[in-house]
């Protein structure tokens, strides 16, 4: 009796999970057809009402996983896919979900073992395979991420996405060409694709085809108004084109529908150093770290966050950590190169041997053109190429412009490629100096190659050196017969295909010529600048005042805290004194606190600093009435700015340093017979401002007759400058002339 009963519960429950399988299998019919229309709340409420009666139940819970995933749940979107799994090891799709679960979650490595187990299970998987790449991708693996998509792009000719990212991998290789052949592609088989026409948006970027960019992102706009990724992308356009508050202004909005949006936040941090906000970049950086902690863009805008506070060493330290994280990042390495000269202890060596490394990782893999044969005549016409992101109100405009005013064009042809979008005054003083003006800002860096070969430029002339927007790449490619680097960053290259630099014997000493991949020609001075004459002479401030004033109108990254250490002996050492610093980054609150609590930590009161903003040049120039002795800074000494104090009739202390960029004020004011202003070490140098500060009589001569003698010297008279400008030109013509006679190659 006993076993007939348990036999006939066992066949009730039996038939009961048969009718409850049954049923189940209607409901879960319908719970994936609302999940397929979007009914998510839907579709989980019949998934639960399967699991309620059948517990075991697999597509129900993997059901349920998938909309825990959709409404951004995704810890419990973890839990039900994991359940799922092992109620069915071989499902390949519940292995792939929860892949990108993990992926969601930043949790790559984990992703990547989930995804591999599911194409295990299906190799032939085409979504399956895209997702890995994927992964990926966000794991730095753009070429094995390529070979996924293809994968998945041969298994589905017309899969979106996987055409899509693949264009995204190959943009990270900075394939430009085949990434755009991606995104037309994707766009082929899905043109309302917002993240295909953002993409083609980037390559245009990259390649400087501004329009282009901007039809895209307005195509994209147009499909999501509120895509948080493609207003991140007209910002970034914006910031491009120099158009900061309209860039600003997208960030913002950006971040406004998605806080967390990396590319937001990156262009976040770079437009709030440009518009002086350090705290505000700092803030922005601070949320890219804590998402990506091995984020090499941020690593890089928190370099220049301590940069603009002065702090170079920890700048240095954390470029290094970016360019151990992207080792051939041609950006990178140039903002090291950049640095390096701003650090005592980086001399020749340090700094050659960093621009030897650009071209070894970026240079030396660049195609050289093959250069159609020229007229050779030693002594016709040049043809001269002035290549700037400079062509307007910069340091690097204010050394050029005199030579581009005086040159001679009946023995030259000026031709100004000008590499960046900003538009002044002087942009149009330039373009009215030049035979031909090219607007090469939107020129990738082949078009530029090309249109220089189609020039016939003889000498092509770099002014950036490894400066912000710089065409290096253009000049590795050797696009003119003969290449000179000289006037904005003229602290050598490293680039083979560079063939002089334009310096004087101070600025380059004899004894470091052998470390630089190119040829020293020596000028009178490494720059020089038109005469300052609407700057009426003034009284000594000591002598109205009763104490002495120091000046520093330099950038302010460019105080080291060497600088202030013997900056604060000297004002100790002369009882009373004031010291006024003056750069457009002051006007940033937490720079300026900074700043001064480095000068507190040396002893100097704070009433004895005075902290100057940004000022139209007319006022920044008359504030030097108001100083009596100007400081260099060093490691990395003023150009312009020292110019101008001279002009103004306020000499300046200089002292020599270990690298080019540590000798550019000892140059300029050598040059103007200013030898005794020049030191050749710390004590050196506060000895010279002491010893002056003591001789009102003699500082109130120099000021009157300082003007008179710059334009008596041939650093400071711009024609006599202008010619030994010109006759360097000549003599690299003549000698590239007569060395290819001897090879027989006339044209």
């Amino acid at each position: 009796m006993q076993s007939s009963g348990a036999g006939a519960r066992a066949f009730q429950n039996a038939r009961l999970q048969k009718k409850l399988k049954k049923q189940a299998d209607a409901v879960i019919a319908a719970a994936a057809s609302a999940y397929g229309q979007g009914r998510y709340a839907e579709t989980e409420a019949l998934c639960r009402q399967i699991l309620q009666a059948v517990p075991d139940h697999f597509d129900a819970t993997h059901l349920l996983g998938l909309c825990a995933q959709n409404g951004r749940r995704l810890e419990e979107a973890q839990r039900l896919l994991e359940r799922a799994i092992a109620l069915d090891p071989r499902s390949h799709e519940a292995h792939s979900h929860l892949g990108t679960v993990h992926f969601d979650l930043r949790k790559f490595e984990d992703a990547r073992r989930c995804q591999e187990r599911a194409i295990a299970l299906k190799p032939n998987f085409p979504q399956g395979l895209t997702n890995l790449g994927n992964t990926l991708l966000h794991l730095n693996l753009a070429e094995q991420a390529i070979e996924l998509y293809d994968r998945a792009i041969k298994l589905k000719p017309d899969h979106a996405d996987a055409l899509c990212n693949r264009g995204l991998a190959e943009l990270a290789l900075r394939q430009f060409d085949r990434a755009k052949q991606s995104f037309e592609r994707a766009l082929v088989f899905q043109p309302r694709q917002a993240e295909a026409l953002i993409g083609k948006d980037v390559v245009d970027i990259e390649l400087k085809h501004y329009d282009e960019a901007e039809a895209a992102l307005a195509a994209a706009l147009a499909m999501r108004p509120h895509s948080a990724k493609a207003l991140a992308h007209r910002g970034r356009l914006n910031f491009e084109l120099s158009l900061l508050e309209r860039a600003a202004a997208d960030f913002d909005a950006a971040l406004a529908l998605s806080p967390k949006l990396e590319v937001a936040l990156q262009g976040k941090a770079q437009v709030s150093i440009q518009l002086g906000n350090t705290a505000e970049a700092l803030a922005a950086v601070k949320i890219l770290l804590a998402e990506n902690p091995r984020s090499a863009i941020a690593m890089t805008l928190l370099s220049a966050c301590f940069a603009n506070q002065g702090e170079i060493a920890s700048t240095i330290a954390h470029l290094d950590t970016a360019l151990a994280m992207a080792p051939d990042n041609a950006d990178l390495i140039a903002r090291k190169i950049f640095f390096l000269d701003f650090l005592s202890d980086a001399d020749f060596a340090v700094q050659q041997a960093a621009r030897k490394h650009w071209w070894d990782a970026i240079g030396a893999k660049l195609l050289r053109r093959t250069l159609a044969p020229r007229q050779l005549d030693p002594e016709r016409r040049i043809v001269i190429g002035y290549v700037a992101a400079e062509f307007w109100y910069h340091s690097a405009a204010f050394a050029l412009l005199p030579v581009l005013r005086h040159h001679d064009h009946t023995n030259f042809e000026i031709v100004c490629y000008s590499c960046s979008p900003r538009r002044d005054e002087m942009t149009a003083e330039f373009n009215s100096f030049a035979d031909i003006w090219v607007d090469a800002w939107q020129l990738s860096d082949d078009e530029l190659a090309d249109r220089i070969q189609a020039d016939k430029i003889d000498i092509l002339i770099d002014v950036s050196g490894h400066s912000s927007g710089n065409r290096l790449p253009v000049f590795a490619r050797k696009p003119a017969p003969i290449q000179v680097t000289g006037f904005g960053h003229a602290t050598g290259t490293g680039l083979q295909t560079m063939d002089h630099v334009l310096a004087d014997p101070i600025f380059i000493p004899q004894s470091a010529r052998h470390l630089l991949a190119e040829k020293v020609y020596d000028l009178p001075c490494l720059i020089t600048i038109d005469p300052i004459g609407d700057v009426p002479p003034s009284e000594l401030p000591m002598l109205r005042n009763g104490y002495v004033t120091f000046g520093v109108f330099n950038r302010i990254y460019k105080i080291s805290d060497e600088a202030i250490r013997v900056w604060a002996k000297v004002m100790r050492a002369v009882s009373g004194s004031k010291i006024i610093i003056k750069h457009t980054l002051l006007d940033d609150p937490l720079l300026r606190d900074s700043l001064v609590g480095r000068f507190v930590a040396q002893g100097i009161a704070e009433e004895n600093l005075i902290c100057m903003g940004s000022s139209p040049r007319a006022e920044h120039l008359r504030a030097f009435a108001n100083v009596d002795i100007s400081l260099d800074t060093f490691p990395q000494n003023g150009g312009i700015s020292t110019w101008e104090s001279l002009y103004a009739g306020v000499p300046v202390v200089a002292k020599l340093g270990n690298g080019a960029s540590s000798r550019a004020g000892g140059s300029i004011v050598a040059a103007v017979g200013l030898n005794d202003w020049v030191a050749e070490d710390d004590e050196g140098y506060a000895a010279i401002a002491c010893t002056y500060a003591a001789q009102p009589a003699h500082l109130a001569k120099l000021r009157a007759e300082l003007p008179a003698r710059i334009a008596a010297s041939p650093a400071g008279n711009v024609e006599i400058y202008t010619r030994k400008v010109e006759a360097a030109y000549r003599q690299f013509w003549r000698d590239y002339c007569a060395a290819d006679s001897e090879r027989g190659e006339v044209a």
